[in-house]
């Protein structure tokens, strides 16, 4: 059995974290921070903007602003070629 992360991060997915600030529903003048982190699609985003959308369906919090971050964790390897041949005895 292989890790989801893992299979995930060779499809092309790379590790996303959004900071999402939102009004608390009992002090409607006061930002809370939430932090969510999964693997997602740049520039798409289809995972958060779910994610996102459920917030607005089910939880009572307004939005304020969401900050995000990606890193694609896997990629080619940085390489060049080199002329010559070296001899180990």
């Amino acid at each position: 059995m292989s890790d989801r992360a893992f299979i995930a991060q060779l499809e092309g997915y790379g590790l996303t974290m959004a900071e999402i600030h939102y009004y608390r529903p009992d002090a409607p003048s006061w930002l809370q921070l939430y932090v969510w982190q999964d693997y997602d699609l740049a520039p798409d985003f289809p995972v958060l903007f779910g994610f996102l959308d459920h917030w607005r369906r089910e939880i009572e919090a307004a939005l304020h602003s969401v900050r995000i971050a990606h890193e694609q964790l896997i990629r080619p390897a940085e390489w060049r070629a080199i002329d010559g041949v070296i001899s180990i005895q």
